[in-house]
């Protein structure tokens, strides 16, 4: 006969048993992705639209696909070298801004110019993607493009010059993301001084710069309100240009997926998608400028007319852009006329 305890530890087994046969196991995915980017963990980018995005891949692959982040570069190179590493296939996915190097996406740029893009990254973003087919996709090669987007646009942060006029910006040094910026710097009288985001808190703390051209968005991760006075943008939150930015996998890794597993990703990434990241990056923008000020940074929104000056002084800067891509064969004007009709389309 047995014993009371040892019943006990037989029913105890027979029951784990049981659920260890009625409990289907989690199936381990099928299909791993690393997805590398430039910004931290607790960046609004990766919390508000990196995880986000892959959890729906992810949902519906029906847990085939598994993607895995990996922020603040932490597999190796400089933000730079983002676009390389994702073509050569060091990683699956890259997150990056495309003017890290600009002569890889000179149609794409026609989105960064000043008043191309101006208060509505959901407007802009959306217009990128009735573009991308027909318009740039031809630039993206060696990559399988996830979507594109931009961030809510330039605006002036500044370690202790208040601006308010052109004239307030000659002589200073001012970061830009890249080579549109350092046009816009350029034709306000400053000088440009390029350098990834994550270097600028200590080239404003140590003065190598003056300020920045760059949106709010990106002041609570980098605590930029410790290093600034002065946040200057145009009226109703209009901006002097914008990002662009891509989210792209290893061309040669998407050739090779099944049919429903790239499907898992197109189905995660369309139109209403990329509308979708703009207005997310414009919400950040408000957290932002919100902190800034919370900390004692004085918040400078430009009248009509102080901003027509800086349109006046910036508007030759399309005009380069134009010239300057006609000599690779782009028709800068068409694409100008574009993006234009198609943001003020989206942005009513």
């Amino acid at each position: 006969m047995i014993g009371k305890s040892k019943r006990i530890a037989l029913a105890g087994a027979l029951m784990g048993l049981a659920m260890a046969f009625s409990v289907p196991s989690q199936a381990a995915p099928e299909f791993v992705f690393k997805l590398h980017h430039f910004l931290s963990a607790k960046a609004p980018a990766q919390t508000k639209m990196l995880e986000p995005w892959a959890a729906q891949v992810e949902k519906n692959s029906g847990g085939r696909v598994k993607i895995d982040i990996y922020p603040s570069m932490t597999l190796g190179g400089a933000p730079p070298q983002l676009i390389n590493q994702v073509r050569d296939g060091v990683v699956d996915l890259a997150w990056t801004v495309n003017g890290y190097t600009a002569a890889l996406f000179p149609r794409t740029e026609v989105f960064e110019l000043p008043f191309i893009h101006t208060n509505n990254p959901g407007a802009t973003s959306r217009a990128m993607y009735d573009m991308f087919k027909d318009d740039l996709a031809s630039e993206y090669g060696g990559v399988e493009v996830m979507f594109l987007h931009v961030h809510a646009g330039q605006a002036f942060q500044m370690v202790d010059k208040q601006v308010r006029t052109p004239a307030d910006l000659a002589g200073l040094k001012i970061r830009i993301p890249g080579r549109t910026g350092a046009w816009v710097i350029e034709a306000l009288g400053a000088q440009p001084v390029g350098m990834p985001v994550p270097q600028l808190p200590q080239a404003l703390s140590k003065k190598i710069v003056d300020g920045a051209l760059i949106p709010w968005e990106i002041i609570p991760p980098l605590k930029l309100q410790d290093q600034t006075e002065y946040d200057i943008e145009g009226p109703n939150k209009s901006r002097f240009g914008t990002t662009t930015f891509q989210v792209s996998m290893n061309k040669a890794r998407w050739d090779k997926l099944p049919a429903d597993i790239k499907k898992a990703f197109r189905d995660a990434s369309g139109p209403d998608w990329w509308q979708k990241v703009g207005e997310i990056w414009a919400a950040n923008d408000d957290g932002g400028i919100a902190v800034a000020v919370k900390s004692g940074n004085k918040h400078i929104m430009l009248t009509d007319a102080e901003m027509a000056a800086f349109r006046t002084k910036l508007e030759p800067v399309v005009d380069r852009w134009i010239a300057e891509v006609k000599g690779k064969g782009i028709d800068g004007a068409a694409l100008v006329a574009k993006a234009r009709k198609l943001i003020a389309k989206y942005s009513k």
